[in-house]
């Protein structure tokens, strides 16, 4: 049974950058889509780094309850300070925000980010199979026979990045669908270019856990596992994918997936956020 915000305004929140057009998209996509279904009395799209901005998007609510709920992969500097601090939210005494506030008679609901929740663990696994499927030149391989890895950034500045990725990695893992599964990174160890020596099959499948195809997942993660970087940008200026699936290199044969960000699966996880928020899970 679908559930029912009439009542209620959504504001899902997306990073944005102004270099990256198409950084915003799975904000827009999903807030379509939850639009789409009637759940909402409103859907607000609100940016860090692009208009409408989290502040204009507040004075765009009409409604009395308001659930915002980040599109971000991990808790962190953004979830944790910036979002919160530039929505009304006060820290309280122990220095963490609090998750609601009321103001002039409306009460705003903090949610937690998509990308921790359990959920995302089948969306990793949909975009890992899927690309294997779309691509299966010479043949598909089994589940059985693919090592899966899961490509984060990685920061030296919070723990929590890397948490997410690491969580998601052991609820793949238990599932024992596949040879093995691992956590890689763009500036921890192990890095991206380690799949190579670490996979214990032939067969590689790469999944970046981002929300969004950004340089990250188009550029710089597939110069890390040693396309030409000159060639890496005359695709991008081209238009056309910067690795083609699946690649043969030091004797494995790697498909790379698109960014987890546009699965449409997302919506739910973000009605699923919005339900925990009220106790409604």
């Amino acid at each position: 049974m679908q559930p029912d915000y009439s009542d209620s305004a959504l504001i899902l929140v997306g990073h944005g950058s102004t270099l990256n057009a198409d950084s915003a998209l799975p904000t827009w996509q999903h807030a379509d889509e939850l639009r789409r279904r009637g759940i909402f009395g409103q859907v607000i799209e609100a940016f860090w780094k692009l208009e409408p901005g989290l502040t204009a998007s507040l004075r765009a609510v009409h409604l009395n309850r308001v659930f915002i709920v980040p599109l971000f992969i991990s808790e962190g500097y953004f979830t944790e300070e910036v979002i919160p601090r530039e929505m009304g939210f006060q820290k309280s005494e122990n220095g963490s925000f609090n998750h609601t506030r009321t103001e002039c008679e409306r009460v705003f609901h903090y949610c937690g980010p998509v990308g921790t929740h359990e959920s995302m663990t089948s969306v990793l696994m949909a975009r890992a199979d899927d690309v294997v499927t779309r691509h299966p030149f010479p043949h598909a391989p089994a589940k059985k026979n693919r090592s899966i890895f899961i490509a984060g950034h990685g920061t030296g500045n919070s723990d929590n990045s890397r948490k997410a990725i690491e969580r998601q990695v052991e609820l793949i893992r238990e599932t024992g669908l596949y040879a093995d599964v691992h956590a890689v990174f763009m500036e921890e160890e192990p890095r991206i270019e380690s799949c190579w020596e670490l996979a214990a099959t032939k067969n590689i499948v790469m999944v970046p856990f981002f929300i969004s195809d950004g340089l990250h997942s188009y550029e710089d993660i597939p110069v890390m596992l040693g396309e030409p970087e000159r060639q890496v940008r005359q695709r991008i200026a081209q238009g056309t994918p910067t690795w083609r699936n699946p690649t043969e290199r030091n004797g494995r044969r790697l498909w790379y997936s698109r960014s987890i960000g546009n699965e449409p699966h997302i919506a739910d996880v973000i009605l699923q956020r919005v339900a925990e928020s009220v106790g409604e899970s």
